[in-house]
């Protein structure tokens, strides 16, 4: 009996304990529910913060674009293969949802990927992964082609990626960008790397309720911040004259064993550079090829050689130092410190002659002699004042100041013809521009404009002048002895001038310093380089080239740089001061556009024009050149005719200039290979022509 009483007594303590815990746990829950904040935490932030989703929404990257508009790089979609592996997303075997076959699979795919068939089926046989990634950055036309394959469980994810229309143009001038883990796109060299911030935008995001599963909840608020668009850059850069320099190079890689090479023209009046092209360079869209971030335009610091006689002896005519009738003894002369200097033709020099004719063919022992009338100070004061030693600022990362250090009269000496002392290609354009502007030097710059996404204008570049470096008078005596260099005493000099128009130049070679000290000394360790202006009469645009152990002469540099010019002058129209038996060539033409097409060719050729004449219309509905445009006896006149097709004109021996003139005429895009005239075409003479095919053009020289 009294362990009955016992169990019962028992029973009630639990049954009144567990009553007191449901009592205290209910109140605990009262209080939770109702409020706001418990031991020290926000519940309601915190159930909220749980279940809202924040993605970043990446703001379209601006583009850059040439000074015409045609686009160098741009953002376009890409896409990543991935392969579902997970047998349990098919729930129809007729319409399977996860690679069924991966042996076929692998096959089709490798050629399309340019992935080995091993690696793909590598990843195919990965255990335990719901999907894997088998290549990145594809283009639309590259899925199409997978999706033609019909193959299951393939699929694609699409996103952002940087394309550059190009290749391989410009390289190291427009750089790269490319999309990192997150798919966010940054520039990492050249213009993409200093105008990042610029072209980049600002970045959104949208916030929002999710399930358990991570998705949206459906009518639930959210909270959205739009991105804005980057601003695009316009650059400098003719599309004309950067395929114009492309070509030239590829024409060295052709032709010629050398280290590197770099070839700039620019607008010197303006500072504007016009084009740039340098060898090695790289694939801007896959970048296997790319060995160095080091920009040849403004990174590559080197002795200069006799190019740097042109500042010498600026220094020395403005300095009142210069007579250039008063005679030295030429071939070699030997330093108070017992330092030989001596004329490039192993110091037997010409005899006694003039320091005009020393400049001509560049005598050493003339610009020694008077670097030793100018002195250290003024010498390299003169230099700095150029912009030597120091950077220009233009809007390019990694460019370096080079160095103009010297003190000793060995130093000095050899410094007045480019040895001993380092410059890169940029700050030679920029001291160059003295030449074209009476002496006032300006600042070069590869960017014109920036515009926002609704193409307006928010900051434009324009000419810079840095400094009154020379007189008038000095710069009209320079022309004249680099006149003389080209048409001069140096028979080989000749090859540099154009038939087209008349130039001023000079040529350098410079000695390389070895890592141990001292030069090489093998006989090609030159850096070969030459820089001329045209037209003669009033120069405007400036060429420089430079070129490191190049297994040929100056006059291998003297023919492509005979063929820059000579087309440039072309696609510039700059033709130098005509004499008065030439003007009677000169033609201003009227305007043949609503004229019949067989009245107007019969006008063109009376006057020794050439017509060619596009289409089989009966009328003239455009021409080039236009209405009262000025040219010369002989030229081609465009005639564009009332018919919706054009058949391609027999255009072999036409020159570069009146192909391309042809193909944007029409609004044909094309491909030039090789320089000269033309050779061959793509698209045979006679044959309708299809807008949508590039013309590829063949030339010769």
């Amino acid at each position: 009996m009294r362990r009955n009483n016992s169990l019962k007594l028992n029973t009630r303590l639990t049954i009144l304990f567990v009553s007191f815990l449901f009592v205290i746990i209910s109140i605990k829950l009262i209080y939770v529910a109702t409020s706001k904040n418990v031991d020290g935490i926000d519940l309601q932030a915190f159930a909220n913060n749980r279940n809202t989703e924040t993605k970043v929404t990446y703001a379209s990257r601006g583009s850059i674009y040439y000074s015409n508009g045609d686009a160098l790089a741009l953002d376009m979609n890409s896409y990543t293969v991935i392969a579902y592996l997970e047998e349990s997303r098919t729930k129809d075997i007729n319409n399977p949802q996860h690679v069924v076959d991966k042996e076929r699979t692998a096959k089709e795919l490798s050629p399309l990927l340019n992935v080995s068939e091993e690696e793909i089926l590598k990843r195919l046989n990965y255990e335990d992964r719901y999907q894997v990634e088998l290549k990145r950055g594809i283009t639309e036309y590259e899925k199409n082609n997978i999706l033609a394959l019909d193959l299951p469980g393939i699929d694609f994810m699409s996103g952002t990626k940087r394309y550059y229309p190009n290749n391989r143009y410009a390289s190291f001038i427009l750089g790269y960008a490319k999309a990192n883990d997150e798919g966010e796109i940054n520039g990492e060299m050249g213009l993409e790397k200093y105008f990042n911030d610029t072209l980049k935008g600002q970045n959104g995001s949208i916030t929002y309720q999710k399930d358990a599963y991570g998705y949206q909840i459906p009518n639930t608020p959210y909270n959205e911040v739009k991105s804005v668009s980057g601003n695009s850059l316009y650059l400098t850069l003719n599309e004309d004259i950067q395929h114009l320099l492309e070509n030239s190079i590829n024409t060295l890689e052709e032709n010629y064993s050398f280290d590197w090479a770099s070839i700039s023209l620019m607008n010197a009046k303006t500072g504007e550079i016009l084009g740039s092209a340098s060898s090695p360079n790289f694939d801007l869209n896959t970048r296997e090829d790319l060995d160095s971030y080091l920009n040849p335009l403004v990174a590559y610091q080197y002795e200069p050689g006799s190019v740097m006689k042109i500042f010498s002896f600026m220094d020395a005519i403005e300095s009142g130092k210069y007579d250039g009738a008063k005679t030295y003894k030429s071939g070699s002369i030997t330093l108070e410190d017992g330092t030989k200097i001596s004329d490039y033709n192993e110091g037997k020099g010409w005899g006694m002659i003039d320091f005009d004719t020393g400049f001509a063919h560049s005598s050493n022992v003339a610009a020694s002699l008077l670097a030793k009338e100018l002195g250290a100070d003024n010498l390299r004061s003169f230099y700095d004042t150029l912009g030597f030693g120091k950077t220009t600022g233009i809007e390019l990362p990694g460019e370096v100041e080079g160095k103009i250090t010297f003190q000793y009269e060995s130093e000095v000496a050899t410094a007045a013809f480019g040895q001993g002392i380092t410059v890169t290609p940029i700050q030679m354009l920029q001291a160059l521009t003295t030449l074209a502007n009476d002496g006032v030097m300006v600042k070069p710059y590869i960017v014109s404009k920036i515009v926002d996404e609704n193409g307006k204008t928010v900051q434009e570049f324009s000419r810079t002048e840095l400094a009154k470096v020379a007189s008038k008078e000095t710069i009209t005596k320079m022309k004249e002895l680099m006149y003389s260099v080209v048409y001069g005493v140096e028979k080989t000099n000749h090859l540099f001038a154009p038939d087209n128009v008349k130039i001023i130049g000079k040529t350098g070679t410079a000695q390389i310093a070895s890592p141990k000290g001292g030069y090489l000394d093998g006989e090609y360790d030159y850096i070969k380089s030459f820089a001329g202006l045209f037209p003669y009469e009033d120069p405007e645009y400036v060429v420089y080239i430079s070129v490191k152990q190049i297994v040929g002469g100056t006059a291998d540099v003297a023919k492509i740089v005979h063929n820059i010019i000579e087309e440039a002058a072309k696609s510039l129209d700059i033709v130098s001061i005509v004499s008065d038996e030439d003007q009677s060539k000169i033609i201003a033409l009227s305007n043949y556009i609503s004229s019949e097409v067989t009245t107007t060719v019969d006008k063109l050729k009376q006057l020794g024009l050439e017509p060619i004449v596009i289409g089989d219309g009966k009328y003239v509905t455009n021409q080039y050149p236009l209405n009262k445009e000025e040219v010369l006896i002989g030229s081609k006149v465009f005639l564009l005719t009332n018919t919706s097709t054009y058949k391609m004109p027999n255009a072999i021996g036409w020159s570069t200039n009146d192909i391309v003139t042809f193909c944007n005429f029409i609004g044909l895009s094309y491909e030039l290979v090789e320089y000269g005239t033309v050779k061959n075409l793509s698209i045979p003479p006679g044959t309708v022509i299809d807008k949508t095919v590039p013309l590829i053009v063949t030339l010769e020289h």
